[in-house]
């Protein structure tokens, strides 16, 4: 491991030399995951993409895209379409990129059954903003709004996420 990977650890996401206080999903870590489990899955992950809301913020990094009026993330397992960014209208089961919240405003996506998903899998782990300190995510992991800008402007494409088989010590 390097001091430029982001390595979860029992006491917050390690990453150049610092400690950021963060979240996990509700479901704890896990080494088999599934859609809906809430938990985040151990491994080695990267971060293949950064989209955010050119509406609330400027752009965090150069290669950070925006997110549209009708960008969806489809979490349907049976759609075609499953773990993929898509456009609104669309029928199967989703997640709003642009949400009324600022959960959103800034997302880091990982490869986590990502480009080509495995159904059932579970869909693509997201790094964005924790509703707040202690309160877990659906699956994500969650950092303080500063923070996750800090991050997102000194990360490269394919910095590696890792989740080690820890007890965490983040939940709750």
């Amino acid at each position: 491991m390097t001091p430029d990977d982001m390595i979860l650890t029992p006491r917050g996401l390690r990453f150049q030399g610092r400690l950021y206080p963060c979240t996990i999903g509700r479901g704890g870590l896990t080494r088999n995951k599934r859609e809906g489990d809430g938990a985040t899955p151990v491994g080695s992950h990267h971060v293949v993409g950064i989209f955010y809301r050119p509406d609330r913020m400027p752009r965090p990094a150069s290669w950070a895209e925006p997110t549209g009026l009708r960008d969806l993330w489809s979490d349907d397992s049976d759609a075609p379409e499953y773990n993929q960014l898509v456009q609104a209208p669309y029928g199967p089961s989703h997640e709003t990129m642009r949400r009324a919240d600022p959960l959103y405003d800034l997302v880091m996506i990982t490869d986590w059954n990502y480009p080509d998903a495995t159904p059932g899998r579970g869909s693509c782990i997201f790094i964005h903003r924790w509703r707040r300190q202690g309160f877990p995510t659906a699956g994500c992991l969650g950092l303080r709004p500063d923070h996750l800008l800090e991050i997102a402007g000194r990360i490269q494409p394919g910095t590696r996420f890792v989740v080690p088989p820890l007890a965490p010590l983040l939940r709750g």
